[in-house]
């Protein structure tokens, strides 16, 4: 299985926690691109983007969790290479089997991102829309890497979650959720 590892962080040398984990995809033998040093001005390369994600199974997205979202770069990312007959439309497509996996760090604790805390909502919750995406892409949504607390993480505590994240991407017997949910609604007899 190849690895794509995009790795979308602002400022990647003042983050301790992407920085350690792009590192730790890195030191695992994973492609590993940081789009905010190739591309400052925002003027994505398709092309070579494009077929980076033709030549690899596994694209992972690598990014710090803003405002319920992603960077500013990585939106654009989606926008500009995920393009209309390339990844969605009619006819083959070229992610069409490819598996999806996000990997954010978050700020806040756990019991934050629990229906009735501080954010009303769970990680798994507000990353919907790039499981949309995923699903649109005819895309495989596996199970996404996240670790609460970034903004107060020991050295020791990041690269334990830089081990796990390279496990978490590394586990090809990861789900698909859009499997497993469509399994669940038939024996609920929904679908």
């Amino acid at each position: 299985m190849s690895v794509l590892h995009l790795a979308f962080h602002p400022d990647m040398d003042k983050s301790r926690v992407n920085k350690g984990w792009a590192t730790a995809a890195r030191d695992a033998g994973y492609t590993v691109r940081e789009p905010y040093r190739l591309y400052p001005d925002f003027r994505i390369n398709v092309e070579a983007e494009q077929k980076l994600v033709e030549s690899h199974d596994r694209i992972v997205l690598q990014f710090p969790f803003y405002w319920y979202s992603t960077p500013p770069l990585l939106k654009k990312w989606l926008d500009d290479v995920l393009a209309f007959g390339f990844a969605y439309g009619p006819g083959k497509l070229k992610t069409e089997g490819k598996e999806l996996l996000l990997c954010v760090s978050v700020g806040g604790p756990a019991d934050a991102y629990l229906p009735g805390g501080y954010n009303n909502f769970t990680v798994p919750e507000l990353l919907r829309p790039l499981q949309q995406a995923a699903f649109l892409c005819k895309m495989k949504y596996l199970t996404p890497f996240y670790a609460h607390g970034a903004v107060r993480m020991t050295d020791a505590e990041i690269a334990e979650a830089g081990k796990r994240m390279v496990q978490h991407i590394g586990n090809e017997g990861l789900s698909d959720i859009w499997t497993a949910q469509k399994r669940i609604f038939k024996e609920m007899g929904v679908a």
